[in-house]
């Protein structure tokens, strides 16, 4: 629909309800909000105070809530708007009987009112007209994609309730910030590569951008802004259209952008989630995604979170965060099952002693074979083996901590049991406030498991560790 049809409807569904049409005020803010004007702008515009216009806006998001049957905000006015007009026959009509009494021109018994045209719901569509429709809707949803930086998707195994959660969390809650995070090889990558071939026709542009160069935020910024203005160029070729700042963007299309490697941006050596030196304007940037009005959402993918992205969230914000493990037991026994590791009688042991991570798995099962080595035998030794490959990726991740929480880790490993912060301050070598500060980062770089007031460091984390024979 056009801005005209979209006035032309919330009049119609405001004289139904208060039997006034719209007045020049409402008409006003409801057509800025449509244009993804900010309340300051619209009071700016019209000279009279910010509180006044909400108050407005407010009253209008009222009466379309209760005349449309959904909760109606500034936010989602537009697709609200959208769906009711575009909504098939047989539910129109259940709509059209909570609408009331439209003005007669615009609704009848058992037909409505689409673009000045009424029709049936019983009446088959111009097939031509459909058929150009349709089209047009495909070309919107296909034609403004960028995903030549998404690795191809070879095996998945299965993740149907993250898949759940984060579909939920983005076309149903709106969530604007979601971040993906867990040790290397849980499949984060992988698990946002599926999301995002379930989930892009539901967006007008997708991007998906890999951090590993490490770009600055002016360089990140204008590469999104060119793809951007050229998808606006695709849809409007006849005009010169300025370029707008980044969050115009977001506000006016409803976008999905990927950063994959998220850590990139961060510092080695430092508590995790602390920006590089250059690259903290990264900082304003996921602020200004959670905090302004928009439609899009980043998701961000990554050994470690943002600072600015807490572990726990609430379902009043629109930031989310999930912290990956490992496979369950039925999808990780599929890994052994295609590196030939079928006489294991108790697979279970193995798959619980390198945490369901496929990459993990992957690596000693690989191993296993190539050597010969009777794995029933390896579970009854406990041993915990770390293949080359697999000690080069965990080198990687050991490599960003910060010398505090190397410190700690070589308490976890004096310890063969969970412990509690108590129990970590009796050795007196970490003063608290730094434990404190460690035990946070290490769990948001999912190097240590926390059940209740205990903390757990993982086998094979454990054992690399050791290995590494960190000083207190």
């Amino acid at each position: 629909m056009n801005l005209k049809e979209m006035l032309n409807l919330a009049n119609k569904i405001v004289f139904a309800q208060t039997g006034q049409h719209l007045d020049d005020l409402q008409e006003a803010v409801l057509l800025g909000t449509l244009q993804r004007d900010t309340y300051k702008e619209m009071a700016k515009e019209f000279d009279c105070s910010e509180s006044r216009i909400r108050e407005i806006g407010a009253e209008l998001w009222r009466i379309l809530s209760e005349e449309l049957g959904e909760d109606v905000s500034k936010s989602n006015v537009r697709s609200t708007m959208g769906r009711f007009i575009y909504s098939n026959g047989a539910n129109f009509e259940k709509e059209v009987g909570a609408i009331g009494s439209f003005e007669k021109d615009v609704l009848a018994i058992g037909s409505f009112n689409i673009c000045g045209e009424t029709r049936h719901p019983q009446d088959k569509p111009n097939s031509h007209s459909s058929n150009q429709e349709t089209s047009n809707s495909k070309q919107t949803k296909t034609s403004h994609q960028d995903l030549s930086e998404m690795p191809e998707l070879c095996a998945f195994f299965d993740r149907t309730p993250q898949l759940q959660t984060l579909t939920t969390s983005i076309l149903q809650q709106n969530s604007r910030l979601i971040t993906i995070t867990g040790i290397s090889g849980t499949g984060k990558t992988a698990l946002a590569v599926q999301l995002v071939q379930q989930i892009k026709d539901e967006f007008e542009c997708v991007i998906w951008c890999n951090l590993y160069t490490s770009p600055t935020i002016g360089e990140f910024e204008a590469n999104l802004i060119q793809f951007f203005s050229q998808s606006q160029k695709q849809d409007s070729p006849t005009t010169n259209q300025k370029a707008l700042p980044l969050i115009k963007y977001l506000q006016k299309h409803r976008c999905l952008v990927v950063l994959d490697d998220i850590h990139n941006l961060f510092s080695s050596g430092e508590f995790a989630g602390k920006y590089k030196p250059g690259y903290e304007e990264y900082r304003s940037l996921f602020k200004q995604i959670e905090k302004l009005s928009h439609q899009s959402c980043f998701l961000l993918i990554g050994w470690e979170p943002p600072k600015e992205v807490p572990q726990l969230t609430s379902e009043n914000t629109p930031i989310r965060i999930l912290q990956l493990t490992g496979l369950d037991t039925a999808a990780a026994r599929e890994i052994l099952r295609d590196k030939g590791l079928t006489e294991i009688e108790n697979c279970e042991i193995l798959i619980h002693r390198y945490q369901g991570n496929p990459l993990w798995l992957k690596s000693v099962a690989t191993l296993i074979q190539e050597l010969g080595i009777g794995a029933n035998e390896l579970l009854l030794n406990d041993t915990i083996l770390l293949p080359e490959d697999l000690k080069d990726v965990l080198q990687q991740q050991f490599s960003r901590l910060s010398e505090i929480e190397k410190q700690v880790l070589s308490l976890f490993c004096r310890e063969s049991e969970p412990v509690n912060l108590a129990k970590l301050l009796e050795y007196g070598t970490v003063r608290s406030p730094d434990l404190l500060n460690a035990l946070q980062s290490l769990s948001r770089r999912c190097f240590i498991d926390k059940t209740g007031s205990f903390y757990t460091l993982p086998p094979v984390l454990r054992q690399y560790s050791l290995s590494q024979k960190y000083e207190v």
